[in-house]
């Protein structure tokens, strides 16, 4: 599975942003899909996961502020992040796992996300 991940850029504080991760290659084979963030000095975190079921879980950080998406047909995972704090700041990365054969973690090269007053 190979992950593209785009739309990172600089915003001011109360803004929004829209990321995107288009996937290809065994697609069927992923369970669930993922954004994860890593601010400077910090370890990564995760931001918001989606399921193949539809259902999704966000971290509290981002609740009610971060909406987590996909399009099947188009095979590419969106992070509409609204309301936007400086403390959201961080490279983010695309994330797919698979657990048909064991636990198998893709990850898209990282989308740098800056937020400034």
């Amino acid at each position: 599975v190979q992950l593209q991940a785009s739309g990172g850029g600089s915003v001011q504080t109360g803004g929004s942003l829209k990321l995107s991760c288009a996937a290809s290659g065994s697609i069927l084979s992923v369970n669930v899909m993922g954004w994860y963030r890593q601010a400077p000095g910090k370890q990564r975190e995760l931001v918001a996961d989606i399921f193949r079921s539809g259902n999704t879980i966000y971290a509290e950080s981002v609740k009610g502020r971060f909406t987590i998406s996909r399009d099947n047909a188009k095979d590419t995972m969106y992070l509409q992040m609204n309301s936007l704090k400086a403390e959201d700041t961080a490279v983010y990365y695309c994330n797919a796992r698979s657990y048909s054969n064991g636990v198998q973690n893709y990850w898209g090269q990282g989308t740098l996300v800056t937020v400034s007053s």
